[in-house]
């Protein structure tokens, strides 16, 4: 990195909190499996990319041999900035995503509705199996 103008130094520091929080994130992704990992997946992606986004402007212009190391403030002012944004847009959209849609055979039915269910006699079962209608007991030869 000293190639660059960069100490090694200065590339760790700026670098290893990044690499931190993706080791760390990733092993909470693993763990946990939210709603929408993918996002978080790209939203540590991205924060990693930004804090190495100087470097990599500085090591485009060494080896394109312009040698210019004061142009890469319009990529730390502007684009650095933004791309740390879109990192913590993806983190906000990842954190705050409803679960997918049901893809079973059958939709669930609206919220306050009741849908002819197993039960008996189109009695829609609550959580312990019990219906809501009275159902007769007893063999059918004894109803009358």
């Amino acid at each position: 990195m000293e190639s660059i103008g960069v100490p090694l130094v200065a590339l760790i520091r700026s670098l290893g909190p990044p690499l931190v929080v993706l080791a760390v994130g990733g092993v909470l992704l693993v763990r946990r499996r939210p709603v929408r990992a993918r996002l978080m997946w790209a939203a540590l992606a991205v924060q990693l990319a930004t804090a190495a986004l100087p470097y990599a402007w500085l090591s485009l212009q060494a080896a394109a041999g312009l040698g210019r190391h004061y142009a890469v403030a319009p990529v730390m002012i502007l684009v650095q900035p933004g791309a740390e944004a879109l990192a913590w847009i993806l983190a906000l959209a990842a954190v705050t995503a409803t679960a997918p849609p049901h893809r079973g055979g059958r939709e669930p039915p609206p919220p306050g509705t009741r849908s002819a269910g197993p039960g008996r006699n189109g009695a829609s079962p609550d959580r312990r199996g019990r219906t809501d209608r009275a159902v007769p007991q007893g063999p059918p030869s004894t109803r009358t």
